[in-house]
């Protein structure tokens, strides 16, 4: 028997379910499958193992000009169809299922199938032409352009989220501690080395980690950023080193690329690197001893080109003595270690920091810009800031749209900021409140009334025991927490996004301190 080639598998399902012999409803097949194209294409043509014609249709005569089909009977294909591929396709015994093929003006949208006898040996071609114009493709050709065109502008607004946002210019202070952080991050860009990024939660770790990728030779490749708390622990090893298809079941079952081959050629930028699990520890020493990564249920090594910027706002060494983190690990990354001071430690650089983060809280919001008067700033600067300069925001953005004032006062920050920690002003700062119109006799001064109000707050104001760290921070991460969701009615992707946290972290941090949200 001749026939287009295949396994038989078709031709079985149906003969089992029709109570056929297969061979019988191969032999039924093939001729009627032959006939329907014949039938609904624009033109048929068959050839023999020489690539000589033996059968072709009247309508594929008449479109190559042939008055009758007969004439075209033994003479080699490619003199009546100069760009015919079928020689190819008996050479090669291989289908060729979609091609364009120009006759004339014309394009021609064909399919070729070789022949097949029993023994399996290509006995001839048939090809048929589709469609002879593409105009019937049109609304198919249209849907892939789209799709093209979608999938670009896709990749472009990917590639501008891998760009990062900050230079060292949007790193403000001029303390010592801070000129050093600069003088650092100049450093570590000159090199490939692995960089570990050390300080509390909110001194700008990430946006350090930006400046160094911007000042480094990567910085036309990608920078990515990932929190490693903000990523459940069964998914980072998938998150971080890709996985093949059909590696797990899930959403993700076709595989995925993983962040070390996203920032393939730029700098990858680990946050919250002390909560990685130890097992996944192993695999990332790996990776940055080699250079290279093996993805999920590979077996194969995958080579990278990727510089691993760290941060942590925990105690490495200690988690190193209590068995939580590799201290291998820990020595490859701290090569260049760099510290980012906390708000508390910037002393008279506060007042710049607040200036600038109001400034970009007016460009952001669209409120009118605000400045900030003496009294305010002495506020803020006895301020303990556990949550730095992510809290700041958190509170200047709050008194901003609290107020009307184009200079927040003691009094604004006092709406945005709990008394007990605002705190009593000192009698330097009382001495600078502003004088009013000379009162009528027998009238107290309006200034009066504030000064002795905040002394007495000083004078009544007993010191509390003091709580052990971790418990004063819960507490303030509660409060902030709470806060946050009074302002975003509840809801937690606004409530993030106030304070600049993921959604992931910022449930995390609800589930850890017992709190909810509306959604």
């Amino acid at each position: 028997m001749t026939g287009i080639p295949g396994d038989g598998g078709l031709a079985r399902g149906f003969a089992g379910a029709f109570g056929v012999e297969p061979d019988a409803l191969r032999g039924r097949a093939m001729p009627s499958l032959f006939e329907a194209l014949d039938k609904q294409s624009e033109g048929t043509v068959a050839v023999d193992r020489d690539a000589r014609v033996t059968w072709i249709n009247a309508k594929y005569a008449r479109m190559l000009g042939i008055a009758d089909p007969a004439q075209a009977i033994g003479r080699e294909v490619e003199e009546i169809i100069p760009n015919s591929q079928m020689r190819q396709v008996i050479a090669t015994g291989q289908p060729i299922l979609l091609d364009l093929m120009r006759f004339g003006a014309q394009r021609l949208v064909v399919s070729r199938f070789p022949l097949i006898d029993d023994d399996g040996a290509v006995v001839g071609a048939v090809g048929f032409v589709l469609y002879d114009s593409l105009h019937r493709l049109k609304p198919l050709l249209a849907e892939l352009s789209r799709l093209e065109a979608e999938l670009a502008a896709t990749k472009r607004r990917l590639d501008e989220r891998r760009q990062p946002r900050y230079s060292l210019q949007s790193y403000v202070g001029d303390s010592p501690a801070c000129l050093e952080v600069k003088r650092r991050a100049r450093l570590a860009a000159r090199s490939d080395a692995p960089i570990l990024l050390m300080g509390e939660t909110g001194t700008g770790k990430e946006l350090i980690a930006q400046s160094i990728h911007v000042l480094s030779a990567r910085s036309g490749r990608p920078f990515v950023g990932v929190n490693v708390a903000a990523i459940p622990d069964t998914l980072l090893e998938a998150e971080f080193f890709g996985a093949v298809a059909g590696a797990y079941t899930g959403m993700d079952r076709r595989g995925r690329e993983g962040r070390f081959k996203t920032a393939e050629g730029g700098t990858l930028f680990l946050d919250e690197i002390g909560d990685m699990p130890l097992g996944l520890q192993a695999k990332l020493l790996r990776a940055l001893q080699e250079q290279e990564v093996e993805p999920l249920g590979s077996d194969r090594p995958i080579k990278i080109d990727v510089r691993v910027i760290a941060a942590t706002n925990v105690d490495l060494e200690q988690r190193i003595l209590d068995g939580r983190f590799r201290a291998d690990l820990y020595y490859r990354l701290n090569v260049l270690p760099i510290r980012l001071p906390s708000l508390a430690e910037m002393g008279h650089g506060l007042e710049a920091i607040a200036e600038s983060v109001l400034q970009d809280i007016a460009s952001r919001t669209g409120l009118p810009a605000r400045g900030l008067t003496p009294e305010a700033v002495e506020v803020l600067s006895r301020h303990p800031w556990p949550g730095n300069v992510r809290e700041l925001r958190n509170v200047l953005e709050r008194a901003c749209l609290l107020t009307d004032n184009p200079r927040l006062t003691v009094e604004d920050l006092a709406e945005a900021l709990p008394t007990a920690r605002c705190g009593a002003m000192p009698v330097s700062a009382v001495a600078r409140l502003p004088s009013v119109a000379t009162p009528l006799p027998g009238a107290i001064p309006a200034n009066a009334i504030v000064a002795d109000a905040i002394v007495a707050h000083a004078i009544v104001a007993l010191p509390e025991p003091l709580p052990d760290y971790d418990s004063a921070f819960d507490a303030f991460e509660r409060d902030l927490l709470r806060r946050a969701l009074a302002l975003s009615d509840g809801k937690a992707e606004v409530a993030a996004r106030r304070l600049g946290v993921s959604r992931a972290a910022f449930y995390k941090k609800l589930a850890r301190l017992g709190l909810r949200a509306k959604g």
